[in-house]
């Protein structure tokens, strides 16, 4: 043996041989230690050669001649393999003089690495059922997974003592696992999970790696995790599923996590995800999918998520989130839960995204379905800003009464978008609908702004929900729109379909150059303060269409107000007052079409204060009923209020023409009626006018107003001239 090894040496120092720059000891242990030539002075042996001796640098190391069985000779490599063999392990350490030392017992192995060398690489393949790998590094380094499954039964499988960066690459083409055990033995180290590390992980590479922890955290750092590459499986955990401290991002690869705890947590920092595929899986009680004690930004990428957990959340972060592209869908089931709170209770919801503070959608497509008891689909404490994107989502859980924490009675309910703050959707389409008893589509405690001057969102708002008694006679009831500031819409499309009220504010209603749809509703639109500056608006309700009201009730004037200065608007309400007002009623401009209520006592129009009209067309069918009203004389421009005792089939159109036969009016009321009001400048105070019903026009009908063509065939009912602001006339 000794003289194998002498003949073999012999070789090293030949300046004339093959230029190999280590030379490797392969021992009977399975460890192979590599030198560099270039710094191996010389070997020698024990006088009675059973130990052999090498002056390697500064140091000699010296080994027994029996558990030597060969030396070879190769290239450099800063790549340290680790094999692991069921209970043993096999490395080919050629670091092992240049600052890295491995050391193994049975298959549990630990590195202590202050080589200097850049980009060390350490290689892990096999199989073990009852080991770990364990690193102590004073630099960065790379973990390559090579087709290795390692399982510990008493800790982490693989625990990174070092707060340098650990470049983890999966290995193409090949299937990595590691899974902790049910007890952890303690120690003064931190120990967080079967992946841990006191530094960064980065994630990269084309192989799949699936980590379960039965006791801790799957994979954690006590600094920041990167994922750019690789499909990486968490199965289990009964903690967290990824747990970063400083930050969180991922780029590209998979990530699918199945978790008790959160799916992703980031406990201080921000994250970020620009890339790659996300899915998570939670089931337990008041968890995260994705949540971050910080900022949120997602700008790309596809993330699925299924929560179902009492009070849990798909997306959470406590400081400002931002979603500004990918695809993010998220299903919850969890339902609301009531927390001890003064004398009576606060509720905790489920939701799909919350954020502690404002949210910005800015390009992401989401989609959310919540079916658990009050599900929340959007909730931030601050503001919601939806810039662009599309955003469909759902919400069917039920809502009920409660004692809130200053012991009055309340009730929770489900809802599509809600804030604390302001809501802005400036951009973009959105489809909410809710179907619980009780349920919101967008309900804002600060103002509601859809659309301006360079954006025209497209918003769809329904609810189903029945309404529920609260206490007394309050009732919680469905409804699309609720904002307890002012509501401003400035530009786009919405459509509304209520169980309730379409849209309601306890501060004001203002319309500009938007297209708004209300098909169904109890109540169209409700504020102290409502105004329609230009736009296209269609309310269809079973009571009011229009209510100015602040709330007081009664006949007296309340200082609410209806301004009505352009645009067209048609209101069609089956058993309520169209327009009506608990003030005044302000007409400047535009086109009102007014289909009233099928019999008394609502009219079709009401008001307390006074209607004061000085501009626009105006025309309104009603009731027989003495409270039918006219614009007020204070006017400028003169009205007409025609009424009959006898009835109008529904249907039958309504005509005014003047003295040359010209037409001022044709009108198709859609219910049966007995009361038309019209305002308009075409009417002249001096002027004769002649009031037909029935026949035909040849004219366009929109919405029972006919322009353009010829009107024949009616039947002469009246004629009058114009001598006062308010003509009366029984026809």
């Amino acid at each position: 043996m000794s003289r194998n090894i002498i003949l073999l040496l012999s070789l090293v120092f030949s300046t004339s041989l093959f230029a190999q720059e280590k030379m490797y000891i392969h021992k009977s242990d399975k460890i192979t230690l590599g030198a560099l030539i270039s710094v191996t002075d010389s070997m020698y042996f024990s006088t009675d050669g059973s130990v052999a001796y090498f002056s390697i640098g500064n140091t000699v190391a010296e080994y027994p001649v029996s558990e030597i069985d060969s030396i070879t000779f190769g290239e450099n490599s800063n790549t340290v393999y680790i094999k692991y063999e069921g209970n043993t392990v096999s490395v080919i350490n050629p670091l092992a003089f240049e600052g890295v030392t491995v050391a193994v017992n049975g298959a549990d192995v630990t590195v202590t690495s202050t080589s200097e060398t850049n980009e060390i690489t350490y290689s892990l393949s096999g199989t073990t059922s009852d080991g770990i790998f364990k690193i102590y590094s004073s630099y960065q380094f790379t973990l390559l997974l090579n087709g290795v499954n390692i399982t510990n039964s008493n800790g982490p499988a693989i625990n990174i003592q070092s707060t340098k960066k650990c470049a983890v690459s999966l290995e193409s083409g090949t299937a990595n696992s590691l899974t902790d055990g049910v007890t952890y033995t303690s120690g003064t180290e931190d120990q967080k999970s079967t992946l841990f590390s006191e530094g960064q992980l980065e994630f990269a590479g084309t192989g799949s790696l699936t980590v379960k922890s039965l006791s801790k955290h799957a994979i954690c750092s006590d600094d920041y995790i990167d994922i750019q590459g690789g499909t990486i499986t968490v199965s289990g955990a009964l903690k967290d599923g990824i747990h970063a401290n400083d930050y969180f991002t991922m780029s590209g690869g998979a990530l699918n996590v199945i978790a008790t705890g959160d799916g992703i947590d980031c406990e201080a920092g921000f994250i970020t995800i620009s890339g790659g595929a996300i899915s998570t899986v939670n089931t337990a009680a008041d968890v995260k999918g994705i949540s971050s004690d910080s900022t949120m930004v997602i700008s790309g990428g596809t993330i699925n998520m299924t929560v179902s957990g009492n009070q849990s959340k798909g997306l959470k972060s406590k400081q400002n989130m931002t979603l500004s592209g990918g695809t993010i869908t998220i299903n919850t089931s969890g339902a609301v839960v009531l927390e001890a709170s003064g004398s009576g209770f606060d509720p905790s919801y489920c939701s799909g995204i919350k954020s502690d503070s404002s949210l910005t959608v800015n390009g992401a497509n989401l989609i959310i379905k919540s079916t658990g008891i009050a599900g929340k689909g959007i909730s931030a404490d601050k503001n919601v800003i939806i810039r662009s994107g599309t955003l469909n989502i759902t919400t069917t859980g039920a809502g009920a009464k409660y004692t809130n924490s200053g012991g009055i009675a309340d009730s929770y309910n489900a809802t599509c978008i809600t804030a604390d703050g302001n809501i802005s959707l400036l951009g973009g389409s959105v489809t909410a609908s809710s179907s619980g008893s009780g349920g919101k589509g967008i309900s804002s405690d600060g103002t509601f702004t859809i659309g301006d001057a360079g954006n025209s969102p497209i918003v769809n708002i329904n609810t189903t929900g029945a309404k529920f008694l609260v206490s007394g006679s309050d009732y919680a009831e469905a409804k699309a729109v609720k904002s307890d500031g002012a509501v401003t819409i400035s530009n786009g499309v919405v459509t509304i379909s209520s169980a309730d009220d379409g849209m309601k504010s306890e501060t004001s209603i203002t319309i500009s150059n938007a297209t708004v749809s209300i098909t169904k509703s109890v109540e169209g639109m409700e504020a102290p303060f409502i105004t329609v500056n230009s736009g296209t608006i269609s309310i269809v309700s079973s009571d009011d269409c229009f209510n100015a009201t602040k709330g007081n009730g009664g006949e007296s004037n309340d200082g609410s107000c209806l301004y009505l200065y352009g645009g067209s608007i048609v209101l069609n309400s089956s058993g309520g007052d169209p327009l009506d007002s608990n003030g005044n009623i302000v007409m400047t401009g535009g086109t009102v079409v007014v289909h009233g209520p099928q019999s008394s006592p609502e009219v079709g129009m009401d008001y307390n204060g006074t209607c004061n009209v000085s501009g626009g067309l105006l025309v309104i069918s009603g009731t027989n009923s003495n409270m039918t009203q006219a614009p007020s004389t204070t006017s400028a421009q003169y009205s007409v209020k025609a009424t009959t005792t006898s009835g109008v089939a529904a249907g039958t159109l309504f005509h005014i023409q003047d003295a040359s036969g010209n037409d001022i009016v044709t009108f198709k009321p859609v219910r049966s009626y007995y009361s038309v009001v019209f305002s308009s400048a075409s009417l002249k105070s001096g002027s004769t006018y002649s009031v037909y019903t029935g026949g035909t026009s040849t004219g366009t009908n929109t919405s029972g107003l006919y322009s353009g063509g010829t009107y024949s065939g009616g039947t002469l009912k009246k004629s009058f001239t114009v001598s006062a602001k308010v003509t009366n006339v029984t026809f």
